[in-house]
């Protein structure tokens, strides 16, 4: 029997959900259960807990009392903090959209005003001090919540490159970034087909002297690539780059999270 992780998750309620773009969902979320949430943790992962279809809010609580079920019944997804504005105690996580039939997916294309789920977290921020004379930013859609915030985090004076694959034209949006990073959209209709894009577009790229710090992730096999031309042919330090695969073609979260601690063995 699957046991529940130790601790009630936070019950966040929806304040509103919109489309950003044809397949990029922000949800809101507001209310006191965000007091105490801790600030400057744009681009930190949190873990969504999410009710059962149809399952009342009376009894998703329920399961997490002190003498709720042991089983762990529901899904845990792995999800990016947005933003969250301490004033009026708002929360906002970006979901995407694109066929996905996965719980969180569904979760959200569902999301209105009232809709709730459990939320634990967040962790550190991924990247705390920006010290570079250039960065590369590199995300599909499932990282662009990670690359914004990091984006918006660095010092107005940086400079570098910042490189987004995308499903259609439709999801290329204005991003608030320092007016010395270049971003480059790729668009990539069928994003469960492997991708060369982002790799090929960094090969191509004349390289800049100095440190260069980066903020990658997405695709696991595009992850790999990009890490292995990075570290090996660009021999960019390990300490200097963020580089993480947040999914993978034809795994759900758990199965490519396994693949992940099994390769770091």
């Amino acid at each position: 029997m699957a046991r529940k992780p130790r601790g009630r998750p936070r019950v966040l309620t929806v304040r509103s959900a919109r489309y950003l773009s044809p397949n990029m969902i922000r949800v809101t979320f507001a209310g006191p259960e965000l007091e105490g949430f801790p600030p400057n943790h744009e681009g930190a992962n949190c873990k969504l807990v999410l009710p059962r279809d149809g399952e009342s809010r009376e009894a998703f609580e329920a399961h997490f009392k002190p003498d709720g079920s042991e089983e762990r019944v529901h899904p845990v997804r792995t999800y990016t903090v947005r933003a969250f504005r301490a004033e009026g105690l708002e929360l906002d996580i970006d979901f995407v959209a694109h066929g996905d039939d996965g719980p969180a997916t569904r979760w959200a294309q569902q999301a209105k005003e009232g809709s709730f789920l459990g939320f634990r977290g967040p962790s550190q921020p991924k990247i705390t001090e920006f010290y570079a004379d250039w960065y590369l930013i590199a995300a599909d859609l499932s990282a662009l919540p990670v690359a914004e915030a990091t984006l918006e985090a660095m010092p107005r004076d940086a400079k570098g490159t910042a490189i987004f694959e995308v499903p259609s034209k439709e999801d290329i949006r204005e991003l608030r970034m320092p007016e010395g990073i270049e971003a480059r959209w790729l668009v990539q209709p069928d994003v469960h087909q492997p991708s060369t894009a982002q790799q090929d577009f960094v090969r191509s790229m004349d390289w800049p002297e100095g440190v260069v710090q980066t903020c990658i992730a997405g695709e696991s096999s595009v992850i790999r690539a990009l890490r292995d031309h990075l570290h090996n042919e660009r021999k960019v330090p390990k300490k200097d780059a963020y580089i993480s695969g947040y999914w993978k073609i034809g795994l759900v979260e758990d199965e490519h999270q396994q693949m992940k601690r099994e390769e770091a063995a």
